[in-house]
């Protein structure tokens, strides 16, 4: 009888800390999610080529939700007609992404992202321009993908 109740305790606990391994695992899944959503919305955000401009702001969109879709979506049209105008021609790379917040539920997330681009203008004079970007950016899970919710400037 005591080697029955010995199983059964062990058993238990097996069984407990196989479950907190599990959900150990998938918020680390989660919180890497997170990040990799908000690095891939800044790069899309940074990679703007009068050519493909359409095609360009519809990825942004695609990947976005709430506020920072409406946002991006009012200004989405005169952002086309500059860029085409321009000829303007923007690449970019993330240098440094990180969580700084995820909640309880694993719901909302915020991610700091700090990402340089260069733009140049097809046939005109004017040298390549460096810009330095700082985003705090909201990602909202939805489903079993990372959103964009939210975009900030950081000063």
């Amino acid at each position: 009888m005591l080697l029955l109740v010995l199983i059964a305790v062990l058993g238990t606990a097996w069984i407990r800390v196989g479950g907190d391994l599990d959900d150990a695992r998938s918020a680390a899944r989660d919180r890497m999610a997170a990040v990799q959503a908000a690095e891939r919305y800044a790069l899309t955000l940074m990679a703007v080529d009068y050519r493909t401009v359409d095609r360009d702001v519809d990825r942004v969109l695609a990947t976005s939700t709430g506020e920072a879709k409406v946002d991006y979506a009012r200004d989405a049209e005169r952002l086309k007609a500059a860029t085409r105008l321009n000829h303007a021609v923007q690449t970019g790379v993330v240098r440094a992404a990180g969580l700084v917040s995820i909640d309880a539920l694993r719901r909302s997330a915020r991610v700091l992202v700090v990402a340089d681009s260069v733009i140049r203008w097809d046939g005109a004079k004017t040298p390549p321009q460096d810009r330095y970007y700082r985003w705090s950016i909201q990602v909202t899970k939805l489903g079993a993908a990372w959103w964009v919710s939210k975009l900030e400037q950081v000063t």
